[in-house]
């Protein structure tokens, strides 16, 4: 018996982390087929401490995906204030609504998410690059986030011929975000030989969580890369755990500490030895939902919620109860919807990886899944 329980956790634990399962069609569909051929129970959602906050959550996310379903482009896109970052901001917007549930195909918002999906592929260059280099400022963001949001619509695109072309597209997109490491083994706001070799976290963690989400989707990805990638993490954290800003220094970052770590969760490296003082720092500055002290509250909270979601467990009740709560006296009610305002980027950026945070819990996309 302890083997065959031994066996069937570790099936569990390859399909929900992406290792030696190939997840093809629908994420959930496939965990819960494993789960009856294993004859175990599927993982379960983390229930809210009351109903009534489940039904805030649920209004709340609807209500925001409704918002960027209204506010997207007839071309399929979204864009930040003064139309920047369009490319990052149509594949950050178009996960939130990936992450419902909805396909290409089918859903309430399939209509919205092929537009997204298309106008991605469109923005596809013979270099790999999905991007407009004059169009969209700091490219790689939108390099990263891009790869992510199609590789994980991969998994559920039924059509063969849509299918061979976000294989091709995500396949140059590796190719390319190869080439764009730098010498320290991270990436900055261009390509290494854009950017003459200048590197920073945050766009180094929207790489490594695009090339995982490739490499889960089937696509190749040389494991170099990814070992160059962890290497640039470890060599920028600091002695207290804190992560900095660059390879040349800058301080510890609570948010890029955050992203630090799931981008070492999203690489398979649950049991990194850098990881518990890099959790520790992130705890002291980010456990604390009412501590605005240290920047880019969203962006930290986007990364960190990551990290305690795959914790699980009472840990992770508590957060996302406390997460809600602020999220909803932050939102604000329109006749579209309801969207965040807060921050500098722009309300898409903000509703968008807000609705991502809210919605960890149905545990859809693989890139996602504890």
């Amino acid at each position: 018996m302890g083997t065959l329980k031994s066996l069937r956790e570790g099936w569990l634990r390859a399909v929900v982390r992406g290792r030696g399962v190939a997840l093809r069609g629908r994420p959930l569909v496939a965990l819960l087929t494993v789960a009856m051929v294993l004859n175990v129970a599927p993982l379960a959602q983390t229930p809210r401490a009351t109903a009534a906050e489940s039904d805030r959550a649920e209004t709340l996310v609807r209500d925001g995906l409704d918002w960027l379903v209204a506010t997207q482009s007839r071309r399929g896109s979204w864009s930040a204030n003064e139309s920047r970052y369009p490319t990052a901001m149509t594949a950050l917007a178009g996960t939130a609504l990936l992450m419902e549930g909805s396909t290409t195909t089918q859903g309430r918002y399939a209509d919205a998410i092929r537009q997204a999906v298309d106008y991605l592929v469109s923005r596809s260059r013979p270099n790999g690059l999905i991007g407009d280099p004059t169009g969209d400022d700091r490219y790689t963001y939108g390099h990263g986030f891009s790869m992510l949001f199609l590789s994980q619509v991969l998994g559920e695109e039924e059509d063969a011929r849509r299918r061979d072309e976000l294989v091709r597209v995500l396949e140059n997109a590796v190719e390319f975000s190869g080439r764009a490491q730098t010498e320290a083994g991270g990436w900055g706001y261009v390509s290494a030989k854009d950017g003459n070799g200048f590197d920073e976290g945050s766009t180094t963690i929207t790489q490594v969580q695009g090339l995982r989400g490739c490499r889960n989707a089937g696509i190749p990805v040389p494991r170099e890369v990814i070992e160059r990638a962890i290497g640039y993490i470890h060599a920028c954290t600091n002695d207290d755990g804190g992560v900095q800003y660059s390879s040349k220094g800058g301080g510890g970052r609570p948010a890029i500490t955050a992203a630090a770590v799931a981008c070492l969760f999203n690489a398979g490296e649950y049991d990194d030895t850098h990881v518990p003082r890099m959790l520790q720092y992130a705890e002291k500055h980010l456990g604390n939902i009412a501590n605005n002290g240290f920047g880019h509250w969203h962006y930290a909270h986007f990364y960190y919620a990551q990290v305690v979601y795959r914790e699980g467990g009472e840990n992770w009740s508590n957060y996302i109860s406390q997460v809600e709560k602020r999220l909803a006296s932050e939102a604000r009610k329109e006749a579209k919807g309801v969207s965040w305002p807060q921050g500098y980027i722009g309300p898409v950026y903000t509703t968008a990886t807000n609705l991502v945070i809210l919605q960890l819990d149905r545990g859809l996309l693989p890139i996602y899944q504890r």
